[in-house]
């Protein structure tokens, strides 16, 4: 992984992922609300050349960009910014590309206009998120496409060292030293969340684990803490589908979010 800087001085990175699907299907992922959704951060897209994509990644954190170009079902461009003070713009384009076997080929483009490389850790960072939640777009599509999704999103911080805080969180769910297809289950006290290990992380997002859940409705969670703008973020996302997922929700919505604002309080402004 590594920023490109072409000759008009654009940096750029570049991620894709294979994935089971005809383009409607896929794009239906990529380019709508609930379909972005169900696998990334609660987002709002207003479907058309001039409208908004707004991606909630926590309370206050909401990322807004402008649609440029709008060309379902194969491609999408819209333009925002990095999300703090003084950073320069930066366009992301999103790609579908049909291969053979019932199969696209996603592939989004980052670039950022901007003249030198203050801003390429930043970039690098957006562009080391993606595997993951590429993980989970194929698993959606893989187990649950077209399926809605019931999401819980809880976001908390911590003043100590990303390492100090993924033992803390990790530590208080069972999580520290997981192994892939290791089975899981969420401690004594806490609402019933299980499944098993899909994987862990590594490199700059070492302190995080994917899992495949079965309980309490088939689905996804990817927890994690995380070094951001110079604060360290604990991030849990639950993603469920199926019948049972709605009622999971509105039942266990608030316990998680009691727990994660006992562990990791919000700073105070």
């Amino acid at each position: 992984m590594s920023v490109k800087v072409d000759p008009s001085g654009t940096r750029s990175v570049q991620v894709e992922v294979e994935v089971p699907g005809t383009p409607e299907e896929v794009w239906a992922a990529i380019a709508t609300g609930p379909g972005i959704t169900a696998w990334f951060v609660p987002t709002r897209c207003d479907e058309k050349e001039g409208g908004q994509v707004v991606c909630s990644f926590g309370p206050g954190m909401d990322s807004a960009s402008t649609i440029t170009q709008w060309q379902p079902p194969l491609k999408f461009v819209a333009e925002g910014d990095l999300g703090m003070p003084g950073s320069p713009k930066m366009a992301t384009e999103w790609s579908v590309e049909a291969r053979a076997g019932g199969k696209c080929l996603v592939r989004v483009v980052h670039s950022l206009f901007a003249s030198t490389d203050d801003w390429d850790n930043q970039l690098t960072g957006t562009e080391e998120g993606w595997p993951t939640y590429f993980r989970i777009l194929r698993l959606y599509l893989e187990h649950f496409k077209g399926q809605a999704c019931s999401s819980m999103q809880f976001v908390g911080f911590s003043g100590e060292s990303e390492d100090a805080a993924w033992k803390k969180a990790g530590g208080a769910l069972g999580l520290l030293g997981v192994k892939k297809d290791q089975t899981w289950s969420a401690p004594a006290g806490l609402p019933r969340l299980g499944g098993v290990v899909d994987a862990t992380g590594v490199g700059s997002h070492a302190n995080t684990v994917l899992l495949r859940l079965d309980t309490p409705a088939p689905g996804t969670a990817y927890i994690g803490a995380f070094s951001c703008a110079g604060m360290v973020m604990v991030s849990m996302s639950v993603y469920l589908y199926g019948n049972a997922a709605k009622a999971a929700v509105e039942r266990d919505q608030a316990a998680w979010q009691a727990w994660m604002g006992e562990h990791f309080p919000a700073p105070q402004m």
